[in-house]
């Protein structure tokens, strides 16, 4: 043999032996000993190029690796990277028993690494018996009742808070449903202010037409609509019938038929006139307005009422508007629907936490 065929053969095996120690293979058990029925675990771990590919023994469950050396169950296997990322270390665990006192020899366990198989070192495993009362060997004794584990208010106060939170939620849903039923807000949003007398109320408005003259110049229509408008609000309020809704002869009338007579000559003049305007297109001049302007005052100071001065105020209240109302209503059944999805997702979490304390 030539010595270029040597030195060839030569750097094949070393290269052999180089790519053969990028894999390496390690097998270990938590101890070298057990009692029969006892279980341990049995460490599988291989190093090897990322770029490689890995397989691992084809080991199952309730397999034996030798006789009377169950394999009672596997881990997921665990994976680990050196070099930054360039090698990677898998771990598997299985754990084994023993059901026979013995000297067990393992074999090496063997993996696949790309085409290449490799194996583990091999180990020892010394199974000792359990002692046995042989004095006594007639006397069986049964199995221990499951015991039952105390109550511990740190594992369930979650759960507890939970329910009692869960209730509320309900009860909240309840209240919800029953005022969208009835169309009943929750809130009330009531203004108050202090009530003025009838009198003082058709003052005001009386003053508030004499400032603006430009209405009995141009439009006298208007004056008068607001003159006799300001009018009947004061009866009505002051003698209890509806005027707004009654003619200028059926409020005359009323008031002749309740004894109210005072005045009545100028509140029919007023009348007659706001009739004639608003119905007859008939002209007026500036001084009749004014003099039927200055007539409404005379007739409300005629018939005004003093209010007793030691009595209570009474306060005017002011209640909602319908829009306010069904901006409520909407807003509660929004709120009835997240705290339904809340509530379920809650009795959920209530059910699966429970379900795992008692497992």
């Amino acid at each position: 043999m030539s010595v270029k065929r040597k030195l060839f053969i030569i750097v094949c095996c070393l290269l052999a032996v180089c790519l053969k120690a990028q894999v390496q293979v390690d097998v270990k058990l938590d101890s070298a000993q057990m009692f029969i029925g006892q279980q341990m675990n049995l460490q599988l771990s291989v190093t090897f190029d990322a770029k490689q590919k890995l397989r691992l023994p084809d080991i199952k469950k309730g397999q034996e690796l030798v006789p009377n050396i169950e394999v009672v169950d596997l881990g997921m296997p665990d994976t680990a990277f050196l070099n930054d990322g360039k090698r990677l270390t898998v771990s598997q665990a299985y754990t084994i028993t023993a059901w026979d006192s013995a000297f067990y020899y393992l074999p090496p366990m063997q993996v696949m690494v790309d085409t290449t198989h490799y194996e583990s070192k091999s180990l020892a495993l010394k199974v000792y018996t359990v002692d046995v009362d042989t004095l006594h060997l007639d006397q069986f004794f049964p199995p221990n009742d499951i015991m039952e584990l105390p109550f511990l208010w740190a594992e369930w106060r979650m759960v507890v808070f939970g329910g009692v939170l869960f209730l509320l939620m309900l009860a909240c849903i309840a209240y919800l449903w029953y005022h969208v039923k009835h169309g009943k807000p929750i809130v009330r949003f009531v203004r108050r202010k202090k009530k003025l007398p009838p009198h003082q109320v058709a003052m005001d408005e009386i003053e508030r037409i004499k400032s603006e003259r430009k209405w009995a110049e141009e439009d006298s229509k208007e004056y008068y609509t607001l003159l006799t408008d300001t009018l009947r609000n004061y009866i009505r309020d002051r003698y209890g019938f509806n005027a707004m809704e009654m003619t200028s002869s059926e409020i005359i009338d009323r008031l002749i038929a309740e004894n109210n007579e005072e005045a009545l000559d100028e509140l029919r003049e007023i009348f007659r006139t706001a009739d004639l305007v608003k119905f007859a297109k008939w002209s007026t001049l500036i001084n009749e307005n004014d003099a039927n302007l200055v007539a409404a005052v005379e007739y409300v100071n005629q018939t005004k009422i003093e209010p007793d001065p030691n009595a209570k105020p009474e306060p005017e209240v002011i209640k909602e508007t319908d829009q306010k109302r069904l901006t409520q209503v909407k807003m509660m059944r929004v709120a009835m629907i997240v705290l339904g999805i809340l509530s379920v997702a809650l009795l959920a979490w209530i059910i699966w936490r429970s379900a795992d304390l008692l497992m």
